[in-house]
């Protein structure tokens, strides 16, 4: 699993221009997953259920 900041560079998420996080693949809005147990959170695409995790 990558983090956001590395997909951002790699060219697999973009951000729109209300600052969202887009898969470059689908072009769908990645969902928050927020466990409270964990230190970060897990952004997930709707549509090809690409996984990325974000520190909070």
């Amino acid at each position: 699993m990558k983090s956001t900041r590395k997909g951002l560079r790699d060219g697999d998420l973009f951000k729109d221009t209300y600052e969202r996080l887009n898969c470059a693949e689908c072009e769908q809005v990645l969902k928050k997953q927020n466990d409270p147990d964990e230190v970060f959170s897990v952004r997930v695409c709707p549509e090809c259920e690409a996984t990325y995790k974000e520190l909070r």
